[in-house]
This record gives C-alpha cells, structure tokens and sequence, in this order.
C-alpha cells in the first residue's frame, strides 16, 4: 500500500473517533469544545499542507482552505443572525469540516454541507411528530455536521 494513502486512511480514522467523541459531548451538553475542535483544526491544516508539499500537487491544499472558508464562513453568517441557535462551537466545527470536505472535493463539500441540514431537520420533525419536542426545543447540532461530514466523504 502506498504511503500516502495509509496516512490518509489514518487521519480519517482519527477523525472519525474525534467525531465520536464531539457526538457525545455534544448531545450531553450542547457545547462543542475549544480543547477539541481548535487543535483539530490547526492539525488538519497543517496536514493538508503536507499533504500539498510532499505530492507537489496544491489544487486539494487551495480548495480546501477555501472549503474551510466557505463553510465556516456560512456557519458564522447563521451565528449572527441567530444567537440562540447556532453556537460557536458549531462555526469552529463547520470550519474544521469544511477543510476536509473541500479536500476531498466540490461535491464532497456540497454533499456534507446539506446532508447536516436534513438530517438536523428529519430528527427534529420526527422529535415533533413524537410530541418530544416544539419549535422551542434545543437540539444540538454538531452530531448531524459529524454525519453529514461522514455522507460528504463517502458519496462525494
């Protein structure tokens, strides 16, 4: 097996146990920790940066920072317009998400992105119809970018 594609093979799986852990902690507190997200952050771009030098190719490097961007970016744009709703934490992990899904590609990125939408909306209608939740309900949200981020990669 090729180097490189066993390091990739490792970060994901890093990523997908770091996933893990931000689900729980996230359905139990409705928070998405700095101590977590931000040292994922940095890492992977750091990551992504060698991944860019030792192949020589930047295309994936470019696109992801601009995926980061993009999706942190519209996280943040929902953050202002609502307080109450979207969450810090949330743009932090929207940032991080946004980078590996731009690497991975446009439809990746696309995919993820509206996959964490519909799958946050099924569970809260479905919340609703079992008359466990209303419209004032908090639902936490990170776990639903997880899976969408999960989706982004597999069918993008």
């Amino acid at each position: 097996m090729d180097i490189r594609l066993a390091l990739i093979a490792l970060v994901h799986l890093a990523l997908i146990g770091i996933g893990a852990w931000l689900i729980v902690i996230d359905a139990r507190t409705h928070r998405l920790p700095n101590r977590i997200v931000l040292p994922t952050l940095v890492s992977l771009i750091v990551l992504a940066a060698a991944d860019a030098l030792g192949t020589g190719e930047s295309g994936a490097f470019v696109r992801a920072l601009l995926g980061m961007l993009l999706l942190g970016g519209f996280y943040a744009v929902l953050r202002v317009l609502s307080r109450a709703g979207m969450g810090g934490g949330d743009v932090k992990l929207a940032a991080a998400i946004g980078l590996v899904l731009g690497w991975h590609g446009w439809q990746s990125l696309a995919i993820g992105a509206a996959s964490a939408f519909v799958l946050g909306a099924l569970y809260a209608l479905t919340l609703i119809l079992l008359r466990r939740a209303d419209g004032a309900t908090r639902i936490a949200f990170g776990p639903w970018m997880i899976a969408g981020a999960l989706l982004g990669v597999i069918l993008g």
